[in-house]
């Protein structure tokens, strides 16, 4: 803006006046202070966007998505299953511990008449025949299981069991084979369902009685088979020393 002050004096004139004082804008007219200010200066409006983030850049910058709070704090699936679920070989550890469902059949000593399950003698060892009463070498064997009783002697930690899997033969046979023998350890009759698990378990050759298959059952409730063939007193007795010494 430009003001010019122009004075104009008369020449002719002797005394000098001031005649005119003209004040003349000789620009465009000024803008008015609103306008300089909404042409130079941002509005409020404008400032506080510019100078503070929305709620959603905030959110953005600041918090953690939806997706990477849920992965943070929720386990992830395999995560879940592999506390959940037990490693193979801790479900083997466990499974081998489990009683298999024969040593909870209910059988009957035909030496006694008594009732029994093998599950009850847990904390015993316990050594098992399968036999047949028309088996020669299981007559045999059995004469070797007796050498090896005058040799252990009597003990409250020791059981025999022969367990009868021909289906053919009952009771009063089994009784009359072993009485008259002198065989006074544990005789009992097995079902078809005890006969058919112990062969699943450990082999087919448990059915076959001249194979004179037998196991010797540790302290804790595991089966541990033995080689197959007639066994002597003194092979039975080292076979049995280690689970003897358990405690």
């Amino acid at each position: 803006m430009f003001i010019i002050v122009c004075f104009f004096i008369h020449r002719k004139w002797i005394k000098s006046s001031l005649v005119v004082i003209v004040v003349t804008a000789c620009s465009a007219p000024a803008a008015k202070p609103d306008a300089m200010m909404n042409k130079d200066a941002p509005t409020a409006d404008a400032m506080m966007a510019k100078a503070t983030p929305t709620a959603d850049a905030m959110m953005k910058k600041d918090a953690p998505t939806a997706d990477a709070m849920m992965a943070k704090i929720t386990p992830t699936a395999d995560t879940m299953m592999a506390k959940a679920i037990p490693t193979a070989d801790a479900m083997m550890g466990q499974d081998a511990m489990a009683a298999p469902a024969w040593f909870n059949a209910k059988l009957t000593d035909v030496n006694t008449g008594k009732s029994f399950k093998l599950a009850d003698l847990k904390g015993k060892v316990v050594l098992v025949e399968t036999m047949a009463v028309w088996c020669s070498n299981c007559l045999k064997q059995k004469n070797e299981v007796k050498a090896l009783h005058a040799q252990l002697g009597k003990r409250d930690d020791f059981v025999s069991v022969a367990l009868d899997i021909d289906p053919n033969e009952n009771d009063g046979t089994l009784k009359a084979h072993a009485m008259n023998r002198g065989f006074d350890w544990t005789y009992a009759v097995t079902s078809a369902e005890v006969a058919r698990e112990i062969g699943q378990l450990y082999g087919a050759q448990f059915l076959n009685p001249p194979s004179t298959p037998m196991l010797i059952i540790d302290r804790q409730g595991k089966a541990h088979p033995l080689p197959f063939g007639i066994k002597s007193g003194n092979d039975l007795k080292a076979a049995l020393a280690p689970y003897l010494k358990q405690s």
